[in-house]
C-alpha cells in the first residue's frame, strides 16, 4: 500500500510503502472489542478486601455477662456494631484483569491500524520535530485536516517541544511507537504516524 507523505504544514513529502501484513488487514469487530475490553479492564483497580469480623485484632472474650447488666447480650468487641469492630458484609477481594493472547492482541492492534488505512484517516507525515508553539501548531492541524480528534504517533521517543505544544490542544494525543494500543487509534477520528513510527510498527510485528 502507498501512501503520500506531508509535512505538517501539509506539503507533499514523498511516497511510502506500507506493509499491507500491518495496514490492510481486514477488521473484525469481535477481535478489535476483546482487547479494547482487555484494555479498559486492565486499568481498573482491584478491590481491596474489607476486614470482617474474623479479620480484625480485637479480643474473642466474652465482654459483658449474660443477664442481668442491663445491656444487650454480646459475645464480644469484634462484633461489627462496635467501633473498631468487623465490617458487616464487606467487600471481597477481586480482580478486573483477565488474560488475552498475545496473537489476539496483535491482531488487534494491526486491525486498528488497518480501519484508518481502510476509512482514509490515515496521515503519514516526514517527522513531528521543530520548535512548534501550540497556536501554530494548530494551524497547521488545520492544513492538515485531522478532524475533531487526532492520535500522533511518533518513533522511538516523542520530540518534546513538539509534545508541550500539542498537550495544550484538546482532543489531540501523542505517543511513542511503543505505546501504540487498540483503544487510543480508536478513539481518535484520524490517525497521523511519522515514518519513524512506520518503521517501529512494522519491525514490532516482523520481530
Amino acid at each position: 500500500m502507498k501512501v503520500k507523505v506531508k509535512t505538517l504544514d501539509a506539503k507533499a513529502g514523498g511516497d511510502i510503502e506500507l506493509n499491507d501484513d500491518v495496514f490492510a488487514v481486514e477488521p473484525r469487530e469481535d477481535i478489535l472489542h476483546r482487547v479494547v475490553l482487555w484494555q479498559l479492564e486492565k486499568r481498573r483497580a482491584p478491590v481491596r478486601a474489607t476486614r470482617e469480623r474474623s479479620d480484625v485484632a480485637r479480643t474473642g472474650k466474652k465482654w459483658g455477662r449474660q443477664k442481668g447488666g442491663g445491656t444487650a447480650r454480646h459475645g464480644d468487641k469484634r462484633a461489627p456494631i462496635f467501633i473498631g469492630g468487623g465490617k458487616a458484609h464487606g467487600a471481597r477481594a477481586r480482580s478486573f484483569g483477565h488474560s488475552l493472547n498475545k496473537k489476539v492482541r496483535a491482531m488487534g492492534l494491526k486491525m486498528a491500524l488497518s480501519t484508518h488505512a481502510k476509512a482514509g484517516s490515515l496521515i503519514v507525515v516526514d517527522t513531528l520535530s521543530g520548535d512548534a508553539k501550540t497556536k501554530a501548531l494548530q494551524g497547521q492541524f488545520e492544513k492538515l485536516g485531522l478532524g475533531k480528534s487526532a492520535l500522533f504517533i511518533d518513533g522511538e521517543t516523542v520530540d518534546n517541544n513538539f509534545a508541550l505544544a500539542a498537550r495544550n490542544l484538546p482532543h489531540f494525543d501523542v505517543l511513542p511507537a511503543g505505546g501504540a494500543n487498540v483503544y487510543d487509534i480508536l478513539k481518535h477520528d484520524t490517525l497521523v504516524l511519522t515514518k519513524a513510527a512506520v518503521e517501529k510498527l512494522e519491525a514490532r510485528f516482523n520481530g
